[in-house]
């Protein structure tokens, strides 16, 4: 029976709370719930955009800016990860690595990101350089997470792996299928999912060992949030799940009532709702004790990006050529605002402290606040 103490469930939120004017992890925080606390304008202008790109190679943006300290952090599909000026847009620095598609990772100065290649990276978060490579045997899309000082992240060659702040493997853990998603951490526990064969695999952050599994009926790429003792996992065979951590069982499965599509996107958990975006072009806040659909939003493309939600209202893109972006009303999923961004967008929302920012498959990154 795996539980969450409640003692660690308080100082996690304490954490979490206290440091969430950054967005150091693909999904905000160690738990991927998508949750941020920033005080954002009623009405979102455009502060600054920068676009990636060298001229002779188009960027790409797929993953999550991270921002940390004031300075966003950017992975493009230019091979470039850049370093930016929050306030400002203005670019710090930039190092080529590999085509990259994860979110980055920050920690204590410094940044980790995997790329196409199969090459995980560790760089010096003030200049670009670059600290140290690891390679595993399969490209890395999925972001990273951190248990302690070590390091956590999965890759395309099924395994999940632990490195020390130094680079050296800590263990290595092998599931059946690659692992597409950030993995979530509670504690001294990690979580490996994403995995083709459909298993969340509940695992020892400190050990790598296999603690228990629960069967998600379904194949999964998307990052997993945790809630208390509650999980919840978008599926690419058309469901949201809703499962308990203490028996280690589905609770729920949610499909849409027509024209079910999959479900790439991410979910974010916040006020008893699990909100997550659909190939059929619809944004679904789902009941997160019952799996029952509270409101559903139709937007004008696929939404694959992960939405995020930030006090009473929910931000996300869809993969519409306007480029369109969506702020909802939580509750209701009422249509607070929409902009058109220069191309579909296919990145998910990281938020600063009085703005949020997005990347699209132009390559470009915007910074969305109050001019």
């Amino acid at each position: 029976m795996f539980r969450i103490p409640l003692a660690i469930v308080g100082s996690l939120a304490l954490i979490v709370g206290s440091a969430r004017a950054d967005w150091p992890l693909f999904r905000g925080d160690a738990l991927m719930t998508g949750v941020g606390t920033a005080k954002l304008p009623d009405k979102l202008q455009e502060r600054w955009s920068f676009k990636t790109g060298d001229g002779k190679r188009t960027g790409g943006i797929e993953g999550a800016p991270a921002v940390v300290g004031g300075v966003v952090y950017v992975a493009s599909f230019d091979k470039n990860l850049y370093a930016l000026e929050l306030a400002s847009g203005k670019l710090k620095w930039k190092t080529k690595l590999g085509y990259m598609k994860a979110s980055p990772a920050v920690k204590d100065g410094r940044i980790y990101i995997g790329d196409l290649d199969g090459k995980f990276y560790c760089l010096n978060a003030n200049d670009g350089k670059v600290l140290w490579t690891f390679e595993a045997g399969a490209e890395i899309q999925a972001g990273a997470n951190f248990h302690g000082p070590n390091v956590i992240f999965g890759s395309h060659d099924s395994n999940l792996y632990c490195l020390s702040p130094k680079g050296e493997k800590v263990w290595t853990t092998a599931v059946d299928g690659p692992i597409n998603a950030a993995a979530a951490i509670v504690g001294d526990k990690t979580f490996a999912t994403g995995c083709s064969d459909g298993i969340l695999h509940v695992i020892d952050a400190k050990n790598g060992k296999e603690l228990g599994t629960l069967d998600l009926r379904g194949q999964s790429v998307s990052t997993a949030a945790v809630v208390g003792d509650q999980f919840f996992a978008s599926m690419v065979t058309n469901q949201v799940v809703g499962a308990d951590l203490k028996s280690l069982k589905p609770v729920w499965a949610f499909e849409a009532a027509k024209r079910q599509q999959p479900f790439y996107s991410s979910p974010a958990v916040a006020a008893g709702l699990v909100v997550a975006g659909s190939r059929d072009n619809k944004v679904y806040a789902i009941d997160a004790k019952t799996g029952a659909e509270k409101w559903s939003f139709l937007t004008k493309g696929q939404v694959d990006a992960s939405p995020v939600i930030v006090g009473d209202r929910v931000y996300v893109g869809c993969l519409s050529d306007e480029g369109n972006f969506y702020v909802l009303e939580l509750k209701s999923g009422k249509l607070i605002q929409e902009l058109e961004l220069d191309a579909p967008v296919t990145g998910s929302v990281a938020v600063g402290g009085d703005c949020i920012l997005v990347g699209t498959d132009r390559g470009t990154l915007y910074c969305l606040g109050k001019k």
